[in-house]
């Protein structure tokens, strides 16, 4: 059996599994209750009706017994349609009076003792219930026998007895059921603010690391494990404060001695030396350059209402590039929509993420190849070149940081990309690459055009 994980699924399993068990013992503990409230009240009927009998017996000058029912109370005892039965018996178990029509007694003196409740079944489908009581008259103790016909049309506590559970208990599963709907709700209502501390939570990032989860509202049984998370959010946010200014620090102290470092190369006689050591530092300098973008994209948050002119930053960016492109023997155009694209941005950053994908064009391009930045009025941004093409294996991959498909390549440590899907996530947008049919492979930056 799957094991629920949501709280609301468990308490309403579970108050299922109580609405069951509950429908089932509640109307039978009530028809167990009913059956002794109507025991009771038959009990206290036969005891007054007991004593009225006894108050109608009177003994005669010959030491007899006489039974005086007044005329208005007989139809009450009568045999046929009478409420009522009695009999009363000397201590010998003689039958000295009796409503029954054959003049027996109503139990037989062996089945039952004065003080006991007796149910019988009699021959004509009625059912008696009754007891026998003592009685003194005069100097002689009698028993008096008193039963009431529980199928008589006016004992009408026997039917709502009988008729409770078909006509009534079955109220109890609706009842249960609203109750149910009722907790749902309450439970929903007072889960609210766990909710809401959940989407405080979805918008913890790298760019937000300040925010905390709300204890004030929180059911006390939560308040517990949300201080607890808050903990462990601001041990988070100070570890990665520490390790992003930690990498901020290196880059910029590392700018200096590359800077000496070339001068000095430059000082060097010409020759295959100074080139090689020229194109080093000229590497080590692009890598602790995306380096420090790395970092200040860490922490970089887009305003509401910046805006930026998509189509002056690929013309910036492709300006910047096309030295770059010439000297390695490659053309570069830009094409697409004309005039001012506005998108909601940062002109810097969308500056270095074009650039990036522009430089990384220019880098897997052929000798005499073509690269193409193609602006849309969308605020898309197509960078195509005549490179191989990237696998589709490598389609995900190509995003993350140091990655490489060839380690061999001595200029790329894998940061270019990198850099431009933070840009791309911190705007709000979306960076892919797909392969073109003719060749080469067409990168896509997408962007949310005001």
């Amino acid at each position: 059996m799957t094991r629920l994980r949501s709280i609301l699924s468990r308490v309403v399993a579970l108050h299922v599994v109580a609405i069951g068990v509950t429908s089932v013992l509640m109307p039978l503990a009530l028809y167990w209750l009913l059956n002794q409230a109507a025991n009771n009240l038959h009990r206290d009927a036969l005891r007054g009706q007991a004593v009225t009998i006894g108050s109608f017996l009177r003994p005669r000058p010959d030491g007899g017994l006489a039974l005086d029912i007044p005329e208005d109370v007989r139809p009450l005892y009568s045999d046929g349609y009478g409420l009522y039965s009695y009999a009363i018996l000397d201590t010998t178990g003689h039958v000295l009076f009796s409503s029954r029509a054959d003049g027996s007694a109503l139990f037989p003196p062996t089945e039952s003792s004065p003080g006991d409740w007796v149910m019988r079944q009699r021959s004509r489908g009625s059912v008696l219930f009754g007891v026998t009581v003592v009685r003194a008259v005069g100097e002689h103790l009698y028993w008096i026998q008193i039963a009431q016909d529980l199928s008589h049309r006016d004992v009408i506590i026997d039917d709502i007895v009988t008729s409770f559970i078909p006509r009534v208990a079955w109220i109890t599963f609706p009842i249960l059921l609203v109750l149910l709907l009722i907790d749902i709700l309450i439970f929903r209502r007072a889960l609210e603010p766990v909710r809401e501390a959940s989407m405080t939570a979805a918008a913890i990032g790298p760019s937000r690391t300040d925010v905390r989860l709300p204890e004030q509202s929180m059911p006390t049984e939560v308040v517990p494990l949300v201080h607890a998370v808050n903990q462990a959010l601001e041990r988070l946010e100070a570890g990665y404060r520490a390790q992003r200014d930690f990498t901020a620090d290196v880059a910029h102290e590392l700018r200096t001695p590359l800077a000496i470092m070339r001068a000095r190369v430059d000082a060097l006689d010409p020759g295959l030396v100074q080139e090689a050591l020229r194109t080093d530092i000229v590497g080590m300098a692009r890598t602790v350059g995306q380096v420090l973008d790395i970092a200040e994209l860490e922490s970089f948050v887009v305003g509401d209402d910046a805006k930026a002119d998509l189509h002056a930053v690929c013309s910036e960016a492709v300006a910047f590039m096309a030295p770059m492109a010439v000297n390695m023997s490659k053309t570069i155009a830009l094409t697409g929509a004309e005039g001012p694209i506005w998108v909601r941005g940062h002109s810097d950053a969308l500056f270095r993420a074009v650039r990036n994908l522009v430089e990384n064009a220019i880098r897997h391009t052929p000798s005499g190849g073509e690269i193409e930045v193609n602006v849309l009025a969308d605020g898309t941004v197509h960078v195509l070149d005549d490179g191989p093409g990237v696998p589709e294996a490598d389609h995900e991959s190509v995003f993350r940081r140091f990655w490489r498909r060839d380690r061999t390549q001595a200029d790329s440590r894998g940061l270019g990309l990198a850099i431009v899907a933070r840009v791309a996530e911190a705007h709000g947008g979306t960076v892919g690459v797909r392969n073109r049919p003719e060749g080469g492979a067409m990168f896509t930056l997408r962007l949310h055009a005001v």
